[in-house]
């Protein structure tokens, strides 16, 4: 399995890391060009504002809307969360607008007040997963096509609609694969 890492900015070595722990192979993706052969993609964490417009400026956001309408699978984590998303409060990144959960950015502080913590997700099994939160944002509303599968401090933290997986933490920064290998057993294998 093919797996394109958004390699504009942010976690992109870590989630290559993870995703080849899983048994997949990982491409950065860099243009439009870069998403051919890929079977799915993960938008890592990072700047998010600076993630979507150097996705706008090299064409990528127009290529992924494309992609996705196409059934293209994407995990996106922390700023790639913000990405996805239909709306977000706390300044205006470019979005792709193609998953229907709002979210409001920075929301669990500054860089400063980051934070790891075990979130308990029930699709993973019994055992927590160990994730940081990083300048993380909040999901402050899902869709009614919007799977909430973990939340944390009554917030939700990870959530699907069908081939898109958000999480507004960082499970790559601490080399966690149980979420990429669901992504990749149970959203990808699946489409």
């Amino acid at each position: 399995m093919r797996v394109g890492i958004l390699a504009l900015q942010g976690d992109v070595a870590e989630h290559a890391a993870v995703v080849r722990a899983c048994g997949a192979e990982s491409r950065e993706v860099r243009r439009p060009e870069d998403l051919a052969g890929v079977e799915a993609l993960v938008i890592p964490g990072g700047e998010s504002t600076t993630i979507g417009r150097l996705m706008a400026r090299v064409g990528l956001d127009d290529a992924i809307r494309e992609r996705v309408g196409q059934g293209l699978p994407v995990l996106g984590t922390c700023a790639g969360a913000i990405l996805l998303a239909r709306e977000a409060r706390g300044g205006r990144p470019p979005l792709l607008e193609v998953m229907d959960i709002a979210v409001a950015r920075n929301a669990y502080g500054r860089q400063r007040e980051s934070f790891e913590a075990d979130v308990h997700v029930p699709p993973l099994g019994p055992a927590p997963l160990r994730v940081a939160f990083i300048r993380a944002p909040v999901i402050e509303a899902v869709g009614p096509a919007v799977q909430v599968l973990a939340t944390f401090a009554g917030q939700p933290v990870l959530v699907r609609q069908d081939r898109l997986v958000a999480a507004t933490f960082h499970p790559e920064v601490l080399g966690e694969t149980a979420l990429h290998r669901y992504f990749l057993e149970t959203v990808v294998r699946a489409a």
